[in-house]
Order: structure tokens, then C-alpha cells, then sequence
């Protein structure tokens, strides 16, 4: 193992981190799921307007809190079988356009200033919708939700990931689908679904097809599953990012004086800067962590491996950018400095050009916490 290092334990924070000032401060987001982000209200209304009649209830109120309740099952299994409701709604091109044109003005109402929304096109073909035009009808909502804060007087971008579904078999049609799109706004691509027995190397042919066209790539890793998927997601498909990898917490090892000891991969992905799409909330929910004060984030991030704050689903989890930076600044004591940290982190780890990604930190990010400070 390489050599062994002391952590210093993070002083408390004085409490000023106000509800406004987290609201406030520049926010970016690279693992938001557009299925997993739904108003309450609006899945109630696409349900009458759409004749889906699955809801376990149709009270707004209960259906937000049922969302809640029913993701809080510690399994990520049984975390994905609330999309089923979502979905359901989710099959016309209307519906597609409002679902995401009101996910980019909840994120820019929270300071969110870039967002990378994922969501997977085979789910949303039910009633006859082509690929195509599934995404074609998201970008228009993207669009129409940038151009609705624009009006507001403020600004967001927003880049699309498009994911295939681990356990289905349709990954290099995905993967050629975000290639097509990509000068449409389409950023990239991801895999997701249930990570047990369905790893990452089914894939292979949709992750050289990437490499070979230059495009971008994420894949959700060490969540449900254990450092093998974590192995795989790097030196077989060559991920660029890990979606959540909290579990590269298992190949580190703390003694009782705090020396801390990485493992052969964990110290890999530090040195490489290789991002970790954390989203706490949902971590806890899906029993990759028993609770937020066990969350490996405060590790991680002590050891400065590359560290980013993300919402997973902010429907199911009840959350926002806000809520999970008021939780960490709680919970491990970060500050402004660290939130800040975690948000240049982010938007270094972007897949938008190089120049957009300086001009966003220099005179979006950097400005902004200065100005809270």
C-alpha cells in the first residue's frame, strides 16, 4: 500500500451558513436524473392529463411524501422501482418539454448556474415516441427552461447526459444517439440501472464506440456494487468520472491514530483526479451509507480526492443542492471554502469545452462565493 498519511479532523464551522447564503452561492450539478426530479404537482397533473393511472395516490401532498418514504428502503433495487410512476407520466413529447423545462427553473431557482441532466431515451418510447424524438423533445424543454430564467434575469446551462439501461442490451444505440446529439446539447453518456450482475464490461462495444468518436462518459459505479465495479468502470471502459463511487472507501484504511492507508485503486483514482459524482441524500437511501455522519464524504473529501455534491433524484430523495451543502456544512463542518472546493471541483469535471468550463469558474463561481464571503 502506498505510504500512510494523518488526517486532520475538520474544525467546526460557526453556524452562518444561512438558508439564503447556501440558496445564494453558485451551485453545479453533474448527476441529476430528469425522471428523478418531477414536481409532485406535475406528475399528479401529467397522470390525469395522460391517463396513467398507476399513482398510489393523486393528494399532491401524500404523493410527494410517498416518494420520500417509498425511496427510503436502503436497497437500491427497490430505490428504482419508484421510477415506474415517473416514467408512467413521461411518454409524450408534452410532457417530455414541461418535465424538463421546469427541472432547469428548479435548479436555477436553487443557484444552480450548470447542470448536467441525465435521463435514459428507451424508457420514454411506451407509446410510440422514437428515440429521437424523445430527445428531441427534451432539448426544447431544456431550452425553454433556460430561456424562462433568462427572463428572470438569471442564467443557467444545462448539458444532457443520455444513459442506457444496465440490464437491457440497447447501450451502443444509446451511445450512437448521444453522439448524433452531441452539437444539440447532448454532453455525454452514462450507464445506469441495477449495478449487482449487471457490470459494466456488457457494455464494451458502446464504450470503444465513444472513445473512438471522442465523446464524453460517465458511469454509475461503486454505489450498490463493491470496488470491483469501480475497477471496471475504469480500467475496462475507461470512465471519465464515477457515478457516486463511494465505495472506493473500502480500499481505504484508517488506523486508530488517524493514519490513513489508500489501496492500489483508491490511491488510482486520487492521483488521476478521477471525479466522484457523490450524492449524499441518496446514498443514504440506497445503503451505500448508514447515514449522512457515515457518509465517506468527509473522508474523501479530507483527502482531496476529486469530490462533487450532487441531488442523484431530487424527488425521491426530498432534496436540492441547498439542502445537501446545508447537510454537509452540519454534519462534517464545511464552509464556504469547502463548498466552493466542491463546486470548482464539479465544474473542472464538466464535459462542456475547456474554455466555457474557465469562463464559468472565473466570472460565475469565483465572483459569487466572493461576494457571499
Amino acid at each position: 500500500m502506498p505510504d500512510g498519511s494523518t488526517v486532520t479532523p475538520v474544525a467546526p464551522v460557526p453556524p452562518e451558513l444561512s438558508a439564503d447564503t447556501l440558496r445564494r452561492a453558485p451551485k453545479v450539478l453533474l448527476h441529476d436524473h430528469l425522471d428523478g426530479g418531477l414536481r409532485p404537482g406535475t406528475v399528479a397533473e401529467l397522470a390525469e392529463s395522460t391517463g396513467y393511472t398507476g399513482l398510489p395516490t393523486s393528494d399532491v401532498g401524500a404523493l410527494g411524501r410517498w416518494f420520500r418514504e417509498a425511496a427510503d428502503s436502503g436497497s437500491l433495487v427497490s430505490y428504482l422501482e419508484t421510477f415506474a410512476h415517473t416514467c408512467g407520466v413521461m411518454q409524450t413529447e408534452e410532457a417530455l418539454v414541461r418535465v424538463a423545462a421546469e427541472a432547469v427553473e428548479d435548479l436555477a431557482a436553487d443557484g444552480v448556474v450548470y447542470a448536467e441532466v441525465r435521463y435514459a431515451p428507451e424508457l420514454f418510447v411506451e407509446r410510440g415516441l422514437s428515440l429521437d424524438a424523445v430527445v428531441e423533445a427534451v432539448q426544447a424543454g431544456f431550452a425553454e427552461g433556460v430561456s424562462r430564467v433568462a427572463e428572470r434575469g438569471a442564467a443557467i446551462r444545462v448539458g444532457t447526459l443520455l444513459c442506457a439501461m444496465r440490464q437491457h442490451a440497447r447501450a451502443l444505440e444509446i451511445a450512437g444517439l448521444a453522439v448524433r446529439y452531441r452539437d444539440a446539447g447532448v454532453v455525454g453518456f452514462d450507464i445506469a440501472g441495477p449495478e449487482d450482475g449487471f457490470p459494466p464490461t456488457r457494455n464494451l462495444d458502446a464504450f470503444e464506440f465513444l472513445r473512438q468518436n471522442n465523446a464524453h462518459f460517465t458511469i454509475h459505479a461503486g454505489e450498490a456494487f463493491g470496488l470491483a465495479s469501480i475497477w471496471e468502470a475504469i480500467q475496462h471502459c475507461g470512465a471519465e468520472r464515477l457515478g457516486h463511487g463511494v465505495r472506493i472507501v473500502d480500499d481505504i484504511k484508517t488506523d486508530a491514530d488517524g493514519t490513513v492507508h489508500l489501496g492500489r485503486l483508491a490511491a488510482y483514482v486520487r492521483d488521476r483526479r478521477i471525479p466522484l459524482e457523490i450524492c449524499p441524500t441518496s446514498n443514504v437511501q440506497t445503503g451505500a451509507a448508514g447515514s449522512i455522519a457515515e457518509h465517506p464524504i468527509g473522508l474523501l473529501a479530507r483527502l482531496r480526492f476529486r469530490v462533487t455534491v450532487n441531488t442523484d433524484n431530487r424527488l425521491m430523495s426530498g432534496c436540492s443542492m441547498s439542502s445537501e451543502f446545508a447537510a454537509l456544512h452540519e454534519t462534517f463542518g464545511f464552509g464556504l471554502d469547502d463548498l466552493r472546493w466542491f463546486t470548482i471541483n464539479a465544474m473542472k469535471s464538466a464535459f462542456i469545452d475547456f474554455d466555457e468550463r474557465l469562463r464559468l469558474i472565473d466570472t460565475v463561481i469565483k465572483p459569487g462565493y466572493a461576494a457571499l464571503a
